[in-house]
C-alpha cells in the first residue's frame, strides 16, 4: 500500500470542497497526476489488483477530508474567504514552473500552443463572471433529482481530473453545490450515494480520455492544462481586502501556498512525458 497517498488524498479532498480549486491541480503539485490517471483507468481492467495499493489510501484520504472538513471549509470560506483563496492561488502559481519543466516549454511549444493557452485561459477566466444560482439544498430524492444529481456528479468528476477546472465550481454552475456540501455535512447517505455514483462513472470515462491525450497529443495537452490553470487564477481571485492587517494576512497565506507547491512539486519527480 502507498500509505503516503493518505495525505495526498486528503489535500485533494480539501481542494474538491473549494469552488475554483482543482483536485487535478493538487495531483500535479504532488507529482502523482499521471499515476492517478493510469491507476483509475487500470482499476477497471483485468489487472485491477495492481492498482489497489495506490488508489485505496488515496481514496481514504479524500473521504476523510470530505467528511471531516466540509464544515471547516464552509467556515473558512464564509469568515476568512480572502486568505483561504489566496492560499490556493499560491498553490496554483507554485505548480506552474513544475508543469513547464515537465513539458519543456521552450523546446516543445510553438505559437499554436501559446494560442491554445490564451484561448483556454480566457475561456475559463470568463466563468468568473457567470452568475450562478445555487438553490435550496436537495434533501429528498425523486426520479428527476436522482438523475440530475447523478449527471452533476459525472460532470464534476470529469472536471476534477483536469488541472485548473474545479469540480465544485461545476456543481456551483449546475446549481447543486449547496446540495453536495449539505449532504456531506449532514451525512445524507442517499444524496451522497447518487452524486458519488456519477463521480465514479465520470472518473472511468475521463481518466481514459486524458491518458489517451497525454500519450498521443502530449504537448497540446500540456498547453491546455497550463491554460486552464492560469485561467483558474481569475476564478479563485477574491479581490484585495481592505486594511493593512488583512493585506499582510493574504500575503502570508499566498506565500505559504506558493512554498508548499514548490516544495511538493520537486523538479526531481518523474516526468509525465517519459512514463
Amino acid at each position: 500500500m502507498h500509505w503516503k497517498n493518505l495525505y495526498r488524498g486528503f489535500f485533494m479532498g480539501v481542494s474538491d470542497l473549494i469552488p475554483g480549486v482543482s483536485g487535478g491541480t493538487i495531483a500535479f503539485i504532488l507529482g502523482i497526476y499521471d499515476e492517478l490517471l493510469a491507476s483509475i483507468s487500470g482499476f477497471f481492467s483485468k489487472e485491477w489488483k495492481k492498482y489497489i495499493g495506490f488508489l485505496v489510501p488515496l481514496g481514504i484520504g479524500v473521504v476523510i477530508a470530505l467528511l471531516s472538513l466540509s464544515k471547516v471549509m464552509e467556515y473558512l470560506l464564509e469568515h476568512h474567504h480572502a486568505p483561504t483563496q489566496f492560499f490556493f492561488m499560491g498553490l496554483i502559481i507554485g505548480v506552474l514552473p513544475f508543469i513547464a519543466k515537465q513539458a519543456d516549454v521552450k523546446k516543445n511549444f510553438t505559437i499554436g500552443h501559446f494560442i491554445l493557452i490564451i484561448v483556454l485561459g480566457v475561456a475559463l477566466a470568463s466563468t468568473k463572471f457567470i452568475h450562478t444560482g445555487d438553490p435550496t439544498p436537495i434533501t429528498q430524492l425523486t426520479i428527476s433529482t436522482t438523475i440530475g444529481l447523478f449527471f452533476a456528479g459525472w460532470a464534476a468528476s470529469m472536471a476534477m481530473l483536469l488541472p485548473g477546472i474545479s469540480g465544485s465550481f461545476i456543481l456551483l454552475l449546475l446549481g447543486v453545490y449547496s446540495t453536495a456540501i449539505a449532504a456531506l455535512s449532514n451525512f445524507n447517505i442517499p444524496v451522497i450515494a447518487v452524486i458519488g455514483a456519477g463521480v465514479i462513472v465520470g472518473f472511468i470515462v475521463s481518466s481514459k480520455l486524458i491518458s489517451y491525450l497525454l500519450s498521443h497529443y502530449t504537448y497540446l495537452t500540456f498547453a491546455a492544462i497550463i491554460g486552464l490553470i492560469i485561467g483558474s487564477l481569475v476564478v479563485v481571485y477574491p479581490g484585495i481586502p481592505s486594511g493593512v492587517f488583512n493585506i499582510i494576512l493574504i500575503f502570508i497565506t499566498f506565500m505559504a501556498g506558493f512554498f508548499v507547491a514548490m516544495l511538493s512539486s520537486s523538479p526531481n519527480k518523474a516526468s509525465v512525458v517519459n512514463r
